[in-house]
């Protein structure tokens, strides 16, 4: 049937495969923004294949696109009911719209229902695993316009071996980029160029790492705030670089995925599937390497941000511009975090005012200089209230003598 089409999820993306009709179709229809699934690599990949030369044939005539999932192709997924097929990740369902139904139905059972080709899914995976990824890239590119003078100042001016060696290898990696777009696929001479690029980017990554946890060390172990404001200026003249730098090699390193999935496509087809998953827990591991050491940052900041409030009566000047820092460094990672993929709230501290502080200082003043006069007030009643009671006392046994005195006398 002429609108059936497949859906497949990896959980990062959605492939809509079909008639190009029908998968234009769906898409319009559920508002959906979408790039082309590379269909004919997919058919050459499984024409390659034993005894899948007329399913090779079949993709190839079809349509494919794929889809970023967010959070509203998400409930497009969960709405279809995807099922797991035996693929590990991936998810796969058949839908169409028989008849005068104008909305799209899962065909779940019936004589229609076509049961999924595992090199299909084990393909398609990998190529939404590559969209995925060249979709990240392009993110950090615009990023990296953004902050363009930052980038040429760390990376371009940059003396240092272990950067001028990342930035040779970046040079490697395009071209090797540029090639697979041309050719279609990563031949043997191509990822021979490129075979040593990980380690020395792997190398960059750790020193951009460690940089920033220099920051952040500095700003807790200061104790004088001259020394803090010091130390929160540097964090956000240098935090930024070591987050471009950071974010080129994720950038490189997933460039590096890319072209290594193809590899895989081309000499080991049959490894394709646990080779995208060892990708896939090594990039979620990166992830979790850079987020930890850049919210330890931002926590510092933080931290410092609250310090300067504190303080903003002995130091007007510096604890605004501590607050500043704090939030132009705290804004920088959330940026860097969104074009990762890594999903972080924060709210910007806001900087106490001198006036406000003061106000505060003298509203506490009072409160105290009250309770210090209640308190008075109270201790010279009780202090009264003695001395009344004592002289009482004393009057008493001065009579009480006296009428002894008097007694004795008479008897006398």
């Amino acid at each position: 049937m002429d609108d059936e089409i497949q859906l497949i999820s990896d959980g990062d993306g959605l492939a809509v495969i079909g008639n190009p009709i029908a998968v234009e179709r769906f898409l319009v229809s559920e508002g959906l923004p979408s790039k082309d699934l590379r269909m004919q690599r997919l058919g050459s990949v499984l024409r390659a294949g034993a005894g899948a030369a007329q399913a090779g044939s079949e993709v190839a005539a079809n349509s494919g696109r794929w889809v970023k999932l967010t959070k509203e192709s998400a409930q497009l997924v969960k709405r279809f009911g995807l099922m797991e097929s035996k693929t590990p990740g991936v998810s796969h369902a058949m839908v169409g719209r028989p008849g005068s139904i104008t909305s799209w139905l899962q065909i779940a059972k019936g004589p229609r229902f076509v049961v999924p080709n595992p090199a299909l899914l084990a393909t398609a995976a990998a190529v939404m695993a590559q969209l995925a990824m060249q979709q990240t890239m392009n993110e950090i590119t615009d990023y990296l316009v953004t902050i363009e003078e930052k980038i040429d100042n760390v990376l371009r001016a940059q003396k240092d071996a272990v950067l001028a060696r990342m930035i040779g290898v970046g040079f490697v990696i395009e071209e090797a980029m540029t090639i697979r777009e041309m050719r279609g696929r990563v031949d043997e001479v191509t990822w021979s160029k490129v075979q040593t690029a990980p380690a020395t980017i792997a190398d960059t990554q750790a020193y951009a790492l460690r940089q920033l946890d220099a920051l952040a060390e500095q700003l807790g172990s200061t104790t004088k705030f001259v020394d803090l404001a010091r130390a929160a200026k540097e964090a956000e003249s240098k935090g930024q670089e070591w987050l471009a730098v950071l974010a080129r090699c994720f950038q490189l390193q997933d460039a590096i995925a890319v072209l290594e999935l193809d590899r895989v496509l081309d000499a080991s087809p049959g490894e394709l599937d646990g080779h995208r998953l060892g990708l896939r827990t090594a990039r979620k591991d990166r992830l979790e390497f850079i987020s930890r050491s850049t919210e330890r940052l931002m926590a510092r900041m933080d931290a410092a941000a609250g310090t300067a409030n504190a303080k903003v009566l002995m130091h007007p000047a510096k604890a605004p511009a501590v607050v500043q820092s704090s939030n132009h460094v705290s804004r920088a990672i959330v940026d860097f975090h969104g074009r990762l993929g890594i999903e972080r709230a924060r709210k910007s501290s806001q900087a106490r005012r001198w006036a406000d502080a003061a106000k505060e200082v003298k509203d506490k003043a009072l409160e105290t200089g009250a309770d210090g006069v209640d308190a008075a007030r109270r201790l010279g009643n009780e202090t009264l209230d003695r001395a009344k009671s004592t002289t009482g006392k004393l009057s008493s046994r001065i009579a009480e003598r006296a009428l002894r005195g008097r007694g004795d006398d008479e008897e006398d």
